[in-house]
């Protein structure tokens, strides 16, 4: 992968860190940094020595603050489609990824930001966060998924109370509310905290992992039957070597050792 301007992985085992690179703008999310993240997290599809991903932003006071409103002035009604769509299909690759992706999310995650952690599978916070979708302070709305997976966790009514005051919510209540697993003290609490969960989940059978992805993610796709694709994905399983380990494994009261096979 080439060298990159706003983004920095580091791995400790099978688990990637992406940090969301540019601490001097808050990590706002430009046209480079989203080109980037794409590359990055196709590179995590095609690679299965990789575990799990954590998510996050250089420094202490943001984990994104948003997009760079600085490239806003150049949207209009002919292009803006385009790019909330380009948007939207990598924060889809995070979503649909196989492979356990988690947001830690230190300060402020607002608009992009905030939708870019909601694409993640599950977020861990720390003490200092503070969410939120500020777009109708500009006269826009999100455009990256906001509007629909802030309501898929928050609620309806919330969500219209969040994206029409434009308010923040700090780190306890978004963990009310359902919007974050975890809260921890400060960023590297919750750096361990996502580290701890995705130690359980590369434990376990890799394909079936991927698998729960689909089939959670089938609860809000309308187009799909849910119950269909739980029904795919459990046969699919039990065609599996990993599925005759865990069998095993169990039956001799030890731990089974998947291969993803």
């Amino acid at each position: 992968m080439a060298d990159m301007q706003n983004i920095s992985l580091s791995t400790e085992g099978s688990i990637l860190t992406i940090t969301i690179n540019r601490e001097s703008k808050l990590n706002a999310l430009n046209s480079c940094t989203l080109s980037e993240l794409k590359e990055v997290i196709q590179s995590v599809y095609d690679d299965k020595d990789i575990s799990g991903v954590i998510l996050t932003g250089a420094g202490e006071k943001a984990f994104v603050a948003g997009a760079d409103i600085s490239e806003f002035s150049l949207l209009n009604e002919l292009n803006a489609r385009k790019f909330a769509e380009e948007g939207q299909e990598i924060f889809e690759m995070i979503e649909n990824c196989h492979t356990p992706v988690i947001a830690v999310v230190n300060g402020f995650a607002l608009g992009g930001g905030c939708e870019l952690a909601m694409a993640c599978h599950m977020r861990v916070a720390s003490a200092n966060a503070r969410f939120g979708q500020p777009e109708v302070n500009l006269g826009i709305l999100p455009g990256y998924g906001g509007t629909q997976r802030l309501t898929q966790l928050i609620g309806k009514g919330r969500a219209f109370e969040f994206l029409m005051t434009a308010d923040m919510m700090d780190a306890n209540q978004a963990l009310s509310f359902g919007l974050v697993n975890h809260v921890e003290s400060d960023k590297d609490s919750a750096l361990a905290k996502a580290k701890e969960i995705l130690g359980k989940t590369s434990a376990k059978a890799p394909i079936a992992i991927g698998l729960v992805v689909d089939c959670v993610n089938a609860v809000f796709n309308h187009d799909e039957n849910g119950y269909q694709t739980e029904a795919n994905a459990f046969a699919r399983c039990c065609g599996t070597e990993d599925f005759k380990e865990g069998a095993k494994a169990f039956m001799e009261k030890r731990q089974a050792e998947f291969k993803g096979e």
